[in-house]
């Protein structure tokens, strides 16, 4: 047994409180089944983009704003205006030094130096031995790290038993490889280290030299060096915390990693201590802005501005959409912005048709099972524990026969892999596949056997169920005026030979596709009781309306509906109608979206680049989303968003108390920074928090890609998943947030969650709040104060000639 904590000396407490930040300062990476967008920054949300700027560049030698062609460009078309560089001037003055509007307009037509990161030493170690030992390092630690992080593709796994450092000692003690290639001794030097791994991390500092004032980024420069490996391991620390627990993954690769430069420095010291005592002393400097670092940062905001005046224009008060009495269909559908060009296109179909945008776990965080399976499955945002539990049922002999089949295709998938039997199945069995082969390569395979209809756990109370009702139905600001049909749309992905397919399903469930909410949730409404109690709660739902559950695939804008989990009655002529409206919406979607889409020359090709196994890009996902609006439809109803924005009803004169406002704020809010800044990351720092390029793609573990065949996972998206070859296609701005509710409700609601409150004073998100004629009139500065948006006249949107 390791000694407890409170044991060690005040020092080694210090360096350990040390690791434990740096830990929190990487991203997590969740793995491929439930590949949720991530906030890349989430460890530097309490400070502004300048200091992570300078901060990434001193551990990751990476910018973190986008190249200054990029902003020039911006300008020469008027994009950017002067009026917009000055607003982003007065915001950051107080901060930092300001520069000048001249300095900003000569700037932005120079290139900014490219930062470096401060060396490791076994970089240090490699100028002088020509030797590459990063290389190596991050080789030997990708061997380990596939077998021990392994969810169930490897048919061969490491013992795990003691933790990560003790596995990686086991193995490393017996690695022959660094010894080969010249660190002599190795194996004994970490048979030797302590086995608790913070005195492991204690030793290497002192031997190294680390002060606690240097180990801050020091450490973190160890982690940012094991790329995927740590962010997997933060998202195990992650997901423990999450469950009231604890994990020390993290911190134990840190020491492990800390082990090879120990080494190497015992070996190289007399060639490389004066640089490495350089570098010691940089780690201890605090971390400081540089004046090419704020100017990023302006024109950052200044486009951010910019694009808000464009947006503004664009939510201008028109003429409403005519709806008048009991409307002939309501569908709900997730804020996802790909919703928002199916939402345009389903409205424009008829004007007896109301959409409605709400998260897309339809507020019911489940752990669910699927039919014939023990497997649970968190559907549901990854910031919050499930709160019901759910499962699909269906007759004994059905799900036996499931069960029976799943296991006969894993031992069939294990003896294809096997280390003797896949030689002779490939030449066995080969020619038989080629019937399967054509099949998918036509898209003409079989989708399976349905699941049955999702059920809530029935032990749960009448109450219990009315409340969660309730809770949804006011949080969506649908309490009277119900349509006969209600659709809640679910949506997912639907594409072929894609790794990252959870990425492109709902991520408010939790990577998952979002038709078990959907169908959880209008099973609850469709229940007599739950509907019978709800009037007593103000809430009348009339005995003609049924809630139909649906799912969007948004790679195809297909619509399937769930008619077999609807109640009794005739709903023959509502289902013809309904279905109609959405294939025809079906194609609208699609003429807009394939004009985006690289080689779709038409609609038609959209079913096609699905099915494609070698298609890059089936869909675009989320990328260009710039935008989060939470107020009626009424404000959004007939702007063409483009598929940028993520749209939630909420009307704030209904929410007494403002407990929706809360929620919205806290939840969906937070949900989507991590998307539009997964996006951002992934567009201007796509070596540090991007996916690579998916023809080099190949699966490890079953938690993420390697670039190539080995070295650690990609985390973030793919290049393709934003670029089309010729240019971005997202834009890299923080989301702008805007809300129809009073600021001192916002205001109120920031000072009672402080994480949430430092998203948004630090920059990494924009507020604005929405007046009672639509027109976006206040902003948020920070430290819970606002102040008005001005009318710009025209001749402030031109920007003087060079």
């Amino acid at each position: 047994m390791f000694a407890k904590l409170e044991s060690y000396p005040a020092p080694l407490l210090e360096l350990v409180a040390e690791a434990k930040a740096a830990a929190k300062a990487i991203p997590p990476l969740f793995p491929l089944n439930a590949n949720v967008a991530v906030n890349p920054f989430l460890g530097q949300s309490n400070e502004p983009l300048a200091v992570t700027s300078a901060r990434l560049a001193r551990v990751a030698g990476t910018r973190i704003t986008p190249d200054r062609r990029h902003w020039a460009e911006k300008l020469d078309v008027g994009e950017i205006t002067e009026a917009d560089i000055l607003e982003a001037l007065s915001a950051i003055e107080g901060q930092f030094n300001v520069p000048s509007l001249g300095d900003i307009l000569t700037a932005v037509r120079e290139l900014a130096e490219q930062p470096q990161a401060l060396p490791t030493v076994a970089e240090l170690a490699a100028e002088v031995s020509g030797t590459d030992w990063p290389g190596l390092i991050e080789d030997r630690i990708g061997i380990w790290a596939a077998s021990h992080f392994d969810q169930g593709q490897a048919l061969w796994q490491q013992a795990r038993t003691g933790g990560a450092f003790s596995a990686w000692r086991e193995f490393a003690s017996r690695d022959l490889t660094p010894e080969i290639h010249g660190l002599k001794g190795f194996g004994a030097f970490v048979a030797g280290t302590n086995r608790s791994h913070w005195r492991a991390i204690g030793r290497s500092s002192e031997r190294l030299g680390l002060s606690s004032d240097a180990a801050a980024t020091a450490y973190h420069r160890w982690l940012s060096t094991m790329g995927g490996w740590a962010q997997y391991a933060r998202y195990l620390l992650w997901d423990a915390e999450l469950k009231g627990g604890q994990d020390n993954t993290v911190t134990e690769l840190l020491a492990l990693r800390m082990v090879f430069d120990e080494a190497l420095y015992e070996l190289y010291e007399d060639q490389i201590a004066d640089r490495w005592a350089e570098t010691v002393a940089a780690h201890e400097a605090p971390v400081t802005p540089t004046t090419d670092f704020v100017i990023d940062a302006v024109l950052q905001e200044a486009a951010e501005r910019a694009q808000q005046r464009k947006l503004a224009e664009q939510l201008l008060p028109g003429p409403a959409r005519a709806t008048e009495g009991r409307p002939q269909v309501q569908a709900a559908f997730c804020i996802d912005v790909r919703s928002e060009v199916f939402r345009r296109a389903f409205e424009a179909q008829d004007s007896g048709i109301e959409t409605l945008g709400f998260a897309g776990f339809f507020g019911l965080a489940s752990a669910h099972m699927a039919a014939g399976s023990d497997v649970v499955e968190q559907r549901g945002p990854v910031l919050l524990n499930p709160g019901v539990a759910s499962c699909a049922k269906e007759p004994a002999g059905a799900e036996l026969t499931r069960r029976y089949t799943a296991r006969a295709k894993r031992a069939w998938g294990r003896f294809k892999l096997a280390a003797v039997s896949s030689f002779a199945f490939v030449e066995a069995t080969g020619p038989l596949y080629a019937g399967k082969l054509v099949r998918d390569a036509l898209g003409l395979a079989g989708k399976g056997k349905p699941e049955p209809a999702p059920q809530l756990d029935p032990n749960l109370a009448l109450e219990t169920r009315i409340g969660m009702a309730k809770t949804v139905l006011t949080a969506m600001s649908l309490t009277d005026n119900f349509a006969r049909i209600v659709l809640l749309a679910g949506h997912g992905a639907d594409v072929t030979n894609n790794p990252h397919e959870s990425a492109l399903h709902c991520g408010a469930c939790g990577g998952h596709a979002g038709d078990v909410n959907a169908r959880l949730l209008a099973g609850l409404l469709n229940d007599a009781q739950v509907r019978l109690g709800l009037r007593s709660e103000g809430i009348n739902i009339p005995d003609d309306t049924a809630f139909l559950p649906a799912m969007h695939y948004t790679t195809t804008d297909r619509v399937s509906l769930f008619e077999q989990d609807l109640p009794l009655g005739d709903w023959a002529n509502d289902l013809k109608q309904v279905k109609k409206w959405l294939a025809d919406a079906g194609q609208l979607a699609r003429a807009e979206r394939a004009a985006r889409l690289p080689r779709a020359n038409a609609a038609t090709d959209i079913q096609r680049r699905a099915q494609d196994w070698a298609e890059t890009r089936p869909e675009w996902g989320l990328a260009g989303c710039r935008a989060f609006v939470a107020a009626p439809r009424n404000r959004t109803d007939g702007a063409d968003l483009a598929g940028q924005a993520f749209l939630h009803n909420y009307d704030w004169r209904k929410d007494d108390g403002f407990g929706v406002l809360e929620l919205i704020m806290t939840a969906p809010v937070v949900v989507v920074s991590w998307i539009s800044l997964q996006y951002y990351g992934s567009t201007v720092a796509p070596r540090l928090f991007g996916g690579g390029n998916k023809l080099l793609h190949n699966v490890v573990g079953g938690i993420g890609v390697l670039e190539g065949n080995n070295g650690a996972p990609r985390p973030g998206l793919p290049w393709q998943s934003v670029h089309d070859g010729e240019r971005l296609q997202h834009d890299p701005l923080r989301l702008s947030v805007i809300i129809e509710a009073p600021c001192e409700a916002m205001s109120d609601i920031l000072s009672r969650h402080p994480e949430v409150r430092a998203l948004f004073d630090n920059g990494w998100l924009h507020l604005i709040a929405m007046d009672e004629n639509g027109k976006l009139a206040w902003r948020y500065d920070g430290d819970l104060s606002w102040t008005p948006i001005p009318d710009r006249a025209p001749s402030d949107h031109a920007i003087a000639a060079e």
